[in-house]
């Protein structure tokens, strides 16, 4: 593809263009279109807004399983047949233990989520209450995921100074009644509007790898655009054993940079996250992810574990980022490298080669 091609696609992000839907098929799709100049046009378009900021976000299960929902994906629904540890809310000491943890990490934003299909009148109250303190210690920003909400519990939420509100709507209209049946996507999307009315800036993404085609991905793309959503997390589908989706498909790494290439088209300021399974699915090419995101998630996601924080902050600090904290990313990386060796290899401090690695066809039977 020719090098205006890509020059273009980022004029006409900046430029507050919306894709046609058959160019955003080919940006997912067609080979002719190259990786590497992809990201440079996203890039350019991310560090119009962002510059070389990565902002960190620390997710906290406050409450896992017991759900009546039956998300496919989820490790936490009540039709998975998971090795998860299921416990009701934690206490209040341990989720502002575990936000000052959060704090001093790094993260730009604490992210509190619970299982259920939606919060009660006195679960709202104590996430206000939650709200109030956890913002009365630490000059950190607060997200909530806490299921279906209506405009009064949304409310509430706000004024108890919560940043945001996560719902992600997960796939295309379409696609949905495939991933969930206990409730809808415009059970999700009422949700989001919710909040939109009063006025409380909202979170919502997309997953990719659970079936669903090109086409959805465009759709969830576009409807996020038409939302104004000022946070987009990417999330990969981690396949879990005992969920309905235990694989993952058509994902690979350059169809999920491509991904996150296209959702920085369509939503040129948003704060776009490259989110679960970027570990597993990236592979190689994950720090690549950081040229079209300019988010990502520490220490791992709600049931699954992610990179160390270690290897992540020094994945940022390597490609040239910043983190957007009171605190800088060499800062972090001082305290974490006390114990650790500036050299390893695939996290491993021991370098050196053992007999079977020395003479593998002598030890081979």
């Amino acid at each position: 593809m020719d090098r205006t091609f890509y020059i273009q696609l980022a004029h006409d992000s900046l430029q507050g263009k919306v894709l046609e839907k058959a160019l955003c098929r080919k940006i997912l799709t067609c080979p002719e279109i190259e990786l590497l100049p992809l990201l440079d046009a996203a890039f350019e378009v991310r560090q119009k807004y962002h510059g070389r900021d990565v902002a960190v976000h620390v997710i906290n299960n406050i409450q896992n399983g017991l759900c009546p929902e039956d998300c496919h994906y989820c490790a936490q629904a009540r039709t998975a047949d998971s090795s998860i540890e299921k416990y009701p809310v934690k206490g209040e000491a341990e989720i502002l233990a575990e936000a000052k943890r959060a704090y001093e990490s790094g993260a730009f934003r604490y992210c509190m989520v619970s299982s259920g299909r939606g919060p009660s009148e006195k679960r709202v109250e104590q996430l206000v209450s939650l709200i109030k303190t956890i913002k009365s210690q630490y000059p950190i920003q607060i997200c909530i995921s806490a299921g279906l909400l209506d405009e009064n519990g949304v409310r509430k939420l706000k004024e108890a100074g919560l940043d945001r509100l996560n719902h992600n709507l997960n796939t295309s209209e379409q696609f949905y009644p495939q991933v969930c049946t206990t409730h809808t996507y415009q059970d999700r999307l009422n949700t989001l509007k919710a909040a939109q009315k009063a006025g409380l800036p909202i979170c919502s993404g997309v997953i990719a790898g659970m079936g669903e085609t090109h086409e959805d991905i465009v759709d969830v793309g576009l409807k996020l655009r038409e939302l104004n959503s000022p946070s987009i997390p990417v999330n990969f589908l981690i396949p879990i054993e005992g969920t309905a989706f235990s694989q993952s498909y058509n994902l690979n790494p350059q169809y999920c940079l491509r991904i996150l290439c296209l959702y920085r088209f369509l939503n040129p300021a948003t704060e776009l996250r490259v989110a679960a399974g970027r570990e597993g699915h990236l592979r190689s090419l994950e720090v690549m992810a950081l040229y079209p995101a300019n988010s990502l998630f520490l220490d791992g996601y709600l049931n699954t574990k992610g990179s160390s924080t270690l290897k992540t902050l020094r994945m940022i600090k390597d490609a040239g980022f910043t983190i957007k904290s009171d605190k800088t990313v060499e800062e972090l990386l001082r305290k974490l490298e006390v114990e650790q060796t500036p050299y390893a290899v695939d996290d491993q401090k021991n370098i050196m080669k053992e007999l079977n690695d020395l003479r593998p066809v002598l030890n081979k039977n």
